[in-house]
Parts: C-alpha cells; structure tokens; sequence
C-alpha cells in the first residue's frame, strides 16, 4: 500500500511540476513586446483557449502551434521537452501550464 501511495505522489508531482517549479523560482520580469511569444496547444484544450483569450485581450502579439495539427510545431514542442499544454515560449522562457498571472505579466 505504502508503494502505491508513493508512486501516486510521484505521478501528482510529474503532472503538476511547472506549477511546483513556479513556487521555488518565481519568474523573472519578462517584456513580451521584445521578445517572440509562441503559445503551444491543442484545439480540445480548455486551458489552451484561456491562454488564447488571455492573450489577445491583453493585446499580446503571439504565434499559435496546434502540437497536433502541425509537424513543425510538434516538432519545436517535443525540441523544448514540451509535457502539457498550454505550453508557452517567451524568448528563450517556457511557461508550463496556464499561469493568469504569468500571462499577465506579458501585457506590452
């Protein structure tokens, strides 16, 4: 029972590192209007879409990749060691997950 409880724990932490990771390394300030913004999705994800409309109503030019649809953003995705979508990349900073307040901070 008590490996059962652990491997459950393990696969909690797996899926929900990217928020883990934000609680020990807050983000740094990021200025989107410098930096090319590619938002990582998949047309059935419901967090994908908040990302989306996040995005454009704060006015936050960005390239939209639908992992499933398209090869070379598959590709890029796999390149950046994508494991869930939304996956956003802000320069050279990857945001895992759909983080309000992360997007917020892309507003120009």
């Amino acid at each position: 029972m008590k490996k059962i409880m652990l491997v459950l724990c393990a696969l909690a932490v797996y899926q929900q590192w990217g928020t883990i990771e934000r609680w020990f390394r807050p983000a740094p300030e990021i200025v989107a209007g410098s930096q090319e913004v590619v938002l990582y999705s998949a047309a059935w994800c419901g967090y994908c879409d908040k990302a989306r409309e996040q995005l454009t109503r704060q006015g936050t030019p960005f390239q939209e990749l639908d992992i499933e649809l398209s090869a070379e953003g598959r590709r890029q995705y796999d390149a950046l060691g994508g494991r869930g979508i939304p996956l956003l990349k802000v320069g050279s900073r990857l945001i895992h997950g759909y983080s309000a307040s992360e997007i917020s901070a892309l507003a120009p």
